[in-house]
């Protein structure tokens, strides 16, 4: 799983980046990150959706199955740690990304491994017995690929709009 998406037009962006700065027009700065922002946050959000409804099945164990060793909703917790960055400056764009300094330790790789689609881990923190676990593999990219033409679309439609506030 890459560890995020930019959704760019980067020859672009930063020529109005730099024509924004030459002109120093803050309140169009302001605008054009706004916007940005406005049009990257609903894959943030479905990001989140999706990951919070991640089905997790097992392989077996007759139903053998108990409460987690821990207080922490595995879902909830990745979900929480999806984020979302504008930058208008040096280089500009949207941003969604996995903030893996807000997962506790021993998750800060779980959402590679659940977007693999096979999670493999110690039964209750018993390292002589694991189990493996299944999910929907590519939960990550699929989310991007349906969000991203739109997101081109409306990038551009905002640069359209800035270039014509400049000129």
């Amino acid at each position: 799983m890459p560890s995020d998406i930019r959704i760019l037009n980067t020859g672009a962006l930063l020529e109005l980046s730099r024509r924004l700065r030459a002109v120093n027009e803050e309140s169009v700065r302001a605008s054009m990150h706004r916007r940005i922002r406005r049009a990257a946050e609903p894959l943030r959000s479905d990001m989140q959706r999706v990951v919070r409804s991640l089905p997790i099945r097992s392989q077996g164990g007759a139903g053998r199955s108990g409460p987690s060793p821990t207080t922490r909703p595995l879902r909830a917790t990745i979900a929480a740690s999806i984020k979302l960055s504008v930058r208008t400056g040096g280089n500009p764009g949207a941003r969604v990304w996995v903030d893996r300094s807000a997962l506790p330790a021993d998750l800060r790789n779980m959402p590679n491994v659940m977007n693999s689609g096979r999670i493999r881990h110690p039964v209750f923190g018993n390292r002589r017995r694991w189990a493996t676990q299944t999910t929907t593999p590519l939960w990550w990219e699929t989310t991007i690929r349906r969000h991203r033409p739109r997101m081109e679309r409306e990038v551009e439609r905002i640069l359209a709009d800035i270039r014509s506030r400049l000129d």
